[in-house]
């Protein structure tokens, strides 16, 4: 999706921050200089609060480019993996609102996760991210700053509020594990929190690492990435995370020749590609993939597709195969399945 400016909307009715801020220091300095021997505005020295230690800090990010001159201390998040990302750099205190859960949280984080304010089940309103009174709006899709919603970039902007989208929106082509390891260090930076991203970093590549070891002399699975469709599948293409993610595993996406990240496919296309496992998107625990699951046993017309024959399903969450800590994750679990015979 396109990350260009949108027009500019109507202006809220809640002042931006620079504003405020502003009215609220010539209040002072204009009060401060009416008392006797105060000094006057032309005479007092610039309110100017001093950089915090590392900042200012410049990011572009989408085509918005942003200077922090200090961390953000109230942060709200607009998608799961963006949440995730926070938590597994420490953040919690920093965190004053998230939404949207679309699968169940790493368990090492789900305390931290749940002691994070639930905003809202689905994407919150403009006034509702508003109400949090947050510095800084991290957007996990496109989606969480969409215009004809009301939450435009923009819109925030106007409010005085800072925002982010992961990187994965900004329409740069295809993406891959080194997009995951940007994304964490350049929210290390904006948080003032380097150390701990280099951290999570080596963590997450020594993870990723050893499953890749493990599968390393096993020959590539043809694999078919099952998103979602009846009349069509919707599946994973060349730009997608999910296939590198494949590749990293020890498999081979069937449809790695798409070009967009996601699109359509027919069924006789994936029966002529003949894929030996089906990696199946959960959007929201067993039910969601038990569900698939059936529909594509059900169909007679993939009866002879090698992985429906065998049943040789994988299952990954959704937010696993986006630019998050869940991707490192997933190249483990994914290795698992396509090459279980690595890991007796």
């Amino acid at each position: 999706m396109s990350c260009r400016r949108s027009p500019r909307p109507a202006r809220s009715r809640r002042p931006p921050r620079a504003v405020v801020a502003a009215v609220a220091l010539s209040l002072t300095l204009l009060t401060a200089g009416c008392g006797a021997g105060g000094a006057s505005v032309a005479d007092a020295p610039h309110a100017t609060a001093s950089p915090a230690e590392g900042f200012p800090v410049t990011v572009d990010n989408c085509g918005v480019r942003t200077t922090y001159r200090e961390p953000p201390s109230r942060a709200v998040t607009i998608h799961q993996h963006p949440a995730e990302l926070m938590l597994s750099l420490g953040l919690k205190d920093r965190m004053v609102g998230t939404s949207f859960p679309d699968s169940a949280v790493l368990p090492e984080l789900r305390k931290d996760y749940a002691s994070v304010p639930q905003l809202a089940r689905k994407a919150p309103s403009f006034e509702t991210v508003l109400d949090a009174d947050p510095d800084f709006v991290y957007g996990g899709y496109a989606s969480a700053f969409a215009e004809h919603e009301g939450r435009s970039r923009e819109a925030f902007a106007d409010a005085g509020i800072n925002t982010y989208l992961n990187r994965e929106y900004c329409g740069k082509g295809r993406v891959t594990m080194e997009d995951t390891y940007e994304e964490i260090r350049t929210i290390g930076r904006v948080f003032g929190v380097s150390d701990r991203a280099e951290r999570l970093v080596a963590r997450l590549r020594g993870r990723v690492g050893k499953a890749v070891t493990a599968v390393r002399c096993r020959p590539d699975v043809p694999v078919f990435v099952y998103d979602s469709g009846d009349k069509a599948a919707f599946t994973a293409g060349r730009g997608s995370l999910g296939t590198e993610l494949i590749r990293l595993a020890g498999g081979r996406n069937v449809f790695g020749d798409l070009d967009d990240v996601f699109g359509d496919v027919s069924w006789e296309q994936v029966v002529a590609r003949r894929p030996e496992v089906i990696v199946v998107h959960d959007y929201g625990g067993a039910r969601d993939v038990e569900r698939k699951k059936a529909f594509l046993l059900s169909r007679p017309a993939l009866a002879d597709v090698p992985a429906i024959r065998n049943k040789r399903f994988v299952t990954v969450p959704l937010t696993a195969t986006l630019v998050g800590v869940r991707s490192a994750y997933a190249v483990e679990d994914l290795a698992r399945g396509l090459h279980p015979e690595s890991f007796r």
